[in-house]
């Protein structure tokens, strides 16, 4: 089983809010999730980043991959260099 770290889109239309997910490559975009981990509100400003560094860290370490955005983010937060 390929886990990846991906945002889960929720908020109404044209007013994006996004979870931050772990969740099999094979579940679609806002379908079933193994763990929440934090969330992202692109539409303040400065951008609203809340992610859990530990359980962040700990799916790294456990091999899941995250998306190109997902990594951008982590880059912001200090997770990954």
């Amino acid at each position: 089983m390929a886990v990846k770290i991906r945002l889960r889109r929720i908020g109404a239309k044209k007013n994006p809010t996004y979870r931050v997910v772990v969740a099999d490559n094979r579940s679609p975009r806002d379908g079933r999730f193994i763990e929440d981990i934090g969330y992202y509100n692109p539409l303040v400003d400065p951008a609203d980043i809340k992610i859990d560094t530990e359980k962040a860290k700990k799916w790294l370490k456990n091999g899941a991959q995250p998306t190109d955005t997902v990594r951008s983010l982590f880059k912001k937060t200090g997770i990954v260099e």
